[in-house]
């Protein structure tokens, strides 16, 4: 940090347990990749390799080693999981796993139908030699889930092993727990909040105005996810209420100051 600030909030060191930022890598070039680290790497903390992406990307290795020799922790998104699930070969995606050094596994059901006592057995097998992210929530416009088995989906998963929870929105941010327009579901995110422990949940938030919410509702730690590389040093700025939307956010009574 250039400079310290009074009132600033303090965030946690690496490698966090909360606080944690979750990166969207949607087919950065290992020269992109290496620009990411060199300024944004200390603000971010997981690197999601986007969808499928793992399986068309250039020199995957060598970024993945990169990632990490920064300190990050990537790993492949949950539609590739899905992707291998269908066609039942979950072995062959293991050893993907593995010829490419992953430490880390989503396991999610967005789009195929997946039997959730199935999908924590999954969860709970992986995680005997993995960090497991679990992901809830649908992909597909027009499928419901009640907010009553969101809750219990959550608690369920991170019974079965998940290190953390993912509550889905998609990297359009209009799905899972927010409506179409972009704004929060809040009464399922309330619902969420009272009954699953933040720390443990990674909302995803693509959208400034979301991430600003969820600042604002559960503090500068929250963990938050689907996060574009070029807003990463951005969210740390609302995190730290150096952006307008959170500047007056942590400061004391602002009637004690003079300005």
């Amino acid at each position: 940090m250039n400079f310290r600030l009074p009132h600033m909030p303090e965030r946690p060191a690496q490698p966090r347990n909360s606080g944690v930022t979750m990166v969207m890598d949607k087919g950065l070039s290992l020269r992109e990749a290496e620009d990411l680290c060199d300024i944004s790497a200390p603000y971010c903390d997981l690197i999601k390799l986007g969808f499928g992406t793992s399986i068309i990307t250039n020199r995957l290795l060598d970024k993945i080693k990169l990632y990490k020799s920064a300190g990050l922790k990537p790993y492949f998104g949950g539609t590739l999981f899905e992707a291998f699930a269908v066609r039942n070969m979950l072995d062959e995606y293991r050893r993907f796993l593995d010829e490419y050094e992953m430490e880390m596994v989503e396991v999610s059901d967005g789009v195929m139908e997946l039997d959730h006592e199935l999908k924590c057995k999954h969860i709970t097998d992986f995680s005997k030699d993995y960090i497991v992210l679990s992901e809830v929530g649908t992909k597909l416009k027009g499928k419901e889930i009640s907010n009553e088995k969101w809750i219990s989906y959550m608690q369920t998963e991170l019974e079965a092993g998940a290190w953390k929870v993912i509550a889905e929105a998609r990297e359009s941010g209009n799905m899972g727990i927010y409506n179409d327009d972009g704004s929060a579901n809040f009464e399922l995110i309330l619902g969420i909040k009272k009954a699953v422990d933040p720390d443990v949940i990674l909302w995803e938030a693509p959208l400034k105005n979301q991430q600003v919410w969820f600042i604002k509702l559960l503090g500068p730690n929250v963990n938050l996810g689907n996060i574009a590389t070029n807003e990463i040093i951005p969210l740390e700025t609302l995190r730290l209420g150096l952006r307008g939307d959170t500047l007056l956010t942590f400061l004391p009574c602002i009637h004690n100051w003079d300005i």
